[in-house]
């Protein structure tokens, strides 16, 4: 069955536009099983491995997906009606706690929460007010934008620490710039890869190599300071120098670079969130024709 079109998705009925819902829920439970199965993902939780995380499987990654999916439902409905980031953020914090429940107190997809929900919510107010010509991220930006930039962040919370420490925004900066760094990096590269190989996994892994190289990586910094930041993005500017997954002996380079990492106790997981956001992103803009 062919997915749901934009046509379909703005018929008058509200059938449709609880269908239109459904696939952006669908879309985003796609986009992070997908960062999920992704390997190699240097210091990353994937089906081979736990990397970096002693504390972590695929399995509390699986569960914290399926746990999220009445949570993206609800943020895409509340985007289609352009209600306020408070409400977005409380939903949020609905979302969290099902993740925490599901994982027993393990934060799997926090950075998701955020990211791929204000996402969901630009989604959701784009079909329900059939706009073509705006990105999901300008969208992002000229709904919420001015509340995110008021927005204060927890005084306990990481990304508050490691701002205050080294003026690197995180995921906040990303979203308040309407995801400059997956419209402008993420996203392109997989689009190219995608073509030239026609394989998902590649294009998934070289794109996050990509985005390796570039991101600001607020969890890199937490857990490895700067140094760690800057070795991350040597590895892997030293893995795209080579030609990347086009390189025959890519495989091999990029599974030593993942162990490098788990030597390092370093997990960028703000790469993987944006990964996520470039897969939800493509996704939905061939589902629904936008």
């Amino acid at each position: 069955m062919r997915p749901l079109s934009l046509k379909q998705a703005l018929h008058e009925s509200i059938g449709p536009l609880v269908n239109a819902q459904t696939t952006i829920r669908d879309a985003c439970l796609w986009a992070l099983w997908h960062e999920l199965i992704t390997f190699p993902k240097p210091g990353l939780v994937s089906l081979e491995d736990p990397g970096s995380h002693s504390d972590m499987s695929a399995s509390h990654f699986s569960s914290s997906i399926v746990a999220l999916r009445f949570y993206f439902y609800q943020i895409a409905e509340a985007g289609s009606r352009g209600l306020k980031f408070e409400v977005l953020r409380e939903l949020g914090i609905s979302g969290e706690q099902r993740m925490l429940a599901a994982t027993s107190g393990r934060n799997t997809h926090r950075g998701a929460i955020f990211n791929l929900g204000l996402l969901a919510a630009a989604a959701g107010y784009q079909l329900k007010n059939n706009i073509q010509l705006k990105s999901l991220g300008e969208i992002v930006t000229e709904l919420w934008g001015e509340e995110l930039i008021k927005h204060q962040r927890s005084s306990d919370s990481n990304g508050f620490k490691i701002f205050k420490k080294h003026g690197t925004g995180g995921a906040l900066s990303e979203a308040q710039s309407g995801f400059r760094t997956v419209y402008q990096i993420g996203l392109p590269a997989y689009q190219k890869l995608l073509f030239q190989t026609q394989d998902p996994e590649l294009a998934r892994i070289h794109t996050f190599f990509k985005l390796l190289s570039v991101t600001e990586d607020t969890n890199l910094l937490h857990r490895g300071g700067l140094d760690g930041l800057l070795f991350a993005r040597n590895e892997a500017l030293s893995f795209l120098s080579e030609g990347g997954v086009l390189n025959p002996g890519w495989h091999q380079h990029a599974v030593a670079i993942h162990h490098k990492f788990i030597a390092r106790k370093l997990s960028p997981g703000g790469c993987a969130d944006l990964l996520g956001a470039c897969l939800l992103i493509n996704y939905l803009d061939l589902t629904l024709d936008v």
